[in-house]
């Protein structure tokens, strides 16, 4: 249809069209009007003419042919269209401009009645004014075949739809015309036009659409699956924010976890290693039972005063402790079980030592150290000496060591080694060796062991040194570059005796008897510490050339001279009653 009326048009009347259906263009007129034939005969039309636009006046318009369509209702019911009346042939002319008259509504709104015809319009197959219709009556009727659709009808001839049963309530479950998704309710569209409107669809497809609606049962399963997929995802996606959400808070805002107590009485031997600060001394014990968090221990720690003076070394603690407990316990001196290297101890007291300490057999440790010195890390400047009675003298570093039962007797001397090795390159004792007329650093090591050996106290370390410096001089005219120390005699020998007779020292041709041998022994004859490493470092510049214990134990007194070190034998010699 055109816009104008029954023209050549492109297609029928459809459903998509926004007008189709709409009771607003005027209807059509209770009776049937007369229309103008062809060449002035007389035409015949069924009881449902074509409806008028807008306003077309009368609504006459030329028929199409003496011929009947099957008529349909608004529900897609066929009934029997009425017979066509005869119509009296009349000729179209125009109408003297009439008085305007008030249109008439019904109670839906609707106007109802005529409306007197425009006399300055053409008509319905002439918008252009009186325009002969084009091809005579050879257009086909879209409303005649049987598979078209009835053409609208005004409000006064529509039949009004059947009202449907209610359906009846079923369960909990509305169904989807009473308010339910089409997701839980299982409706997937199987036409697949699930986005398509309904005034799209089919005319069938609407009155039919409570025939859809049949499965209720099958669509009712999917429907509680749904639910239970809905809930299971929501109720998962819940708890896993809960979970995060509380552990965040936790870690940010929340106490670390702690035991409370002393302990639980079963005690753990904890080894911590040199150098480990708060994080890792905790890791080690909470990985020993010790405390249940690292960071309770570092907030113990820090909230202690004393506590960044935790050391290494094996500690005697009890599981399950609270980290203040644990923290007071590792600063007393009742929880430390480490091996305690005296200064100036010799290497045999040493090897004996870490024997006890390791519970293994008495001289296990010696012969490690007799049969692998060299694999134990001693320094390149340290190798290779003539005559010396243990490579590893001098490198035991007076110190404190974890050493627990279950380790090797090498791995306690490596660390020991190590230990000794940083101290003398942190002392820088390969270039102040040679300031001090010293042919290396071994040699230093030697003299701060006999500065060790010979000092009685802290305060005569560099005294002593400076006697052991001038002593060596070549210009020394006094010993002729001789020593004369007892504590070397005794090393040899491996004693520690105060009276020795001159006849013993004067006959023992030993290397390491400084008494008949100029210059140093062949190496350390013990283990020096921190002070005696210094004194060595630094002498004295007194011209100290003589010193004797006048007590014969803890005071030591020196003399620069042969005549004042006279007088210090005769005072040692009447303290001992001779």
């Amino acid at each position: 249809m055109t816009e104008y009326g029954r023209g050549p048009g492109s297609e029928p009347w459809h459903p998509d069209d926004p007008l189709y259906g709409d009771g607003g263009w005027g209807g059509q007129q209770a009776a049937q009007q007369a229309q103008q034939s062809y060449g002035g005969q007389p035409q015949y039309h069924p009881q449902q003419p074509q409806q008028q636009y807008g306003d077309w006046g009368t609504g006459e318009q030329h028929g199409y042919g003496d011929q009947s369509y099957p008529q349909y209702d608004e529900y897609g019911q066929q009934y029997a269209p009425q017979q066509p009346q005869p119509q009296q042939p009349q000729h179209q002319q125009h109408q003297a401009p009439q008085q305007h008259q008030q249109p008439q509504y019904d109670q839906n709104g609707w106007p109802t009645g005529s409306y007197p015809q425009d006399p300055y319009a053409g008509g319905p197959q002439d918008p252009y004014a009186q325009q002969p219709a084009p091809y005579g009556g050879e257009q086909s009727d879209y409303y005649g075949a049987p598979e078209a659709y009835p053409p609208p009808e005004p409000p006064g001839r529509r039949r009004s739809e059947p009202e449907r049963e209610p359906e009846p309530q079923t369960d909990w479950d509305p169904g989807p015309d009473q308010g339910e998704h089409a997701f839980f309710a299982g409706g997937d569209d199987e036409d697949g036009r699930d986005g398509e409107p309904d005034d799209r669809r089919g005319r069938g497809e609407r009155r039919g659409g409570g025939d859809r609606r049949g499965g209720g049962k099958e669509k009712k399963r999917r429907s509680g699956l749904a639910c239970l997929v809905v809930v299971a995802v929501f109720g998962g996606g819940l708890a896993g924010v809960s979970y995060f959400g509380y552990q965040f808070y936790q870690d940010r805002f929340g106490s670390a976890p702690d035991f409370a107590g002393s302990g639980n009485g079963e005690q753990v031997t904890v080894t911590i290693p040199k150098g480990s600060g708060g994080y890792a001394i905790g890791q080690v014990l909470k990985q020993m039972g010790v405390v249940k968090s690292v960071d309770a221990f570092v907030a113990a720690q820090a909230a202690n005063p004393d506590g960044k003076n935790i050391q290494d070394g094996v500690y005697t603690l009890q599981k399950e402790m609270s980290a203040a407990s644990a923290v007071e316990l590792m600063l007393s001196p009742k929880s430390r079980d480490n091996l305690i290297i005296a200064e100036g101890k010799r290497n045999a007291a040493v090897y004996e030592l870490i024997d006890a300490r390791l519970e293994v057999e008495k001289g296990t440790t010696a012969k490690v150290a007799e049969t692998r010195w060299k694999t134990l890390g001693l320094p390149d400047w340290a190798v290779n000496h003539p005559n010396v009675k243990d490579p590893l003298e001098g490198f035991l570093f007076p110190s404190s060591y974890a050493v627990a039962k279950g380790q090797k007797p090498e791995d306690v001397l490596k660390q020991m080694v190590a230990r000794a090795t940083e101290k003398y390159e942190s002392l820088d004792f390969e270039t102040k060796a040679k300031s001090l007329g010293l042919e290396g650093p071994w040699e230093l090591v030697t003299v701060a062991s006999l500065v060790q050996a010979e000092g009685k106290t802290h305060d005569d370390f560099r005294k002593m040194s400076e006697v052991i410096y001038n002593r060596l001089k070549p210009t020394n005219t006094e010993t002729n570059q001789k020593l004369q120390f007892d504590s070397t005699f005794n090393y040899l020998l491996g004693q520690s005796e105060i009276d020795i007779s001159e006849s013993e020292i004067n006959s023992n041709p030993d290397p390491y008897n400084t008494y008949t041998n100029k210059g140093l022994p062949p190496g350390p004859i013990g283990n020096p510490g921190d002070d005696a490493l210094q004194a060595a470092l630094k002498p004295t510049r007194d011209g100290w050339m003589y010193f004797v214990a006048t007590d014969g134990m803890d005071k030591t007194e020196f003399a620069k001279t042969i005549a004042e070190h006279q007088r210090l034998v005769d005072k040692f010699n009447a303290s001992r009653g001779n």
